[in-house]
């Protein structure tokens, strides 16, 4: 059995199959999937699969910096958000990195423009490797004020 990591309710994760070394996410036990904030969406084929360009912020308030990210889509959906809302989204598998350990999860991707959080980790990402404190924030790594990757970039 794998030991459990302890989180706080809101942690720095990292995405390194899609370049982002940090990124806020809030760890949302009442959300079954986990979704990304993406401003642009771009689907396209490549050897007769479903692929998708998509950008994001990863910093919360800064829209200067900008990452573009690739990956297969592995299915479609539609999600109800808090609010009652549906929307179809796409599904892409991706590493999640949480202070060195690393386990395959599901993303949706969709544009969390107004919402406090660039990403939301829900609880199928979590399932027997995550327990939360709610009384707690950024118990694996603290934020940092820049990213610093080759890749980043301004549209």
């Amino acid at each position: 059995m794998t030991k459990k990591i302890i989180v706080g309710w809101r942690e720095m994760l990292a995405l390194p199959e899609l370049g982002i070394e940090q990124i806020k996410a809030k760890i949302d036990t009442g959300a079954r999937s986990s979704c990304l904030h993406t401003f642009k969406i771009e689907p396209f084929e490549q050897d007769g699969e479903l692929w998708v360009r998509f950008w994001i912020h990863p910093q919360q308030k800064n829209d200067e910096l900008v990452k573009e990210c690739v990956a297969k889509v592995i299915d479609q959906r539609t999600v109800k958000d808090s609010g009652g809302h549906e929307e179809q989204r796409y599904v892409i598998e991706t590493m999640l990195d949480f202070s060195g350990e690393q386990w395959p999860i599901e993303v949706t991707l969709t544009n969390r423009e107004n919402m406090l959080f660039r990403m939301l980790l829900g609880r199928t990402a979590m399932h027997h490797r995550i327990i939360v404190d709610p009384t707690a924030s950024f118990l694996i790594a603290s934020p940092t004020t820049h990213l610093t990757d080759s890749k980043d970039h301004d549209l």
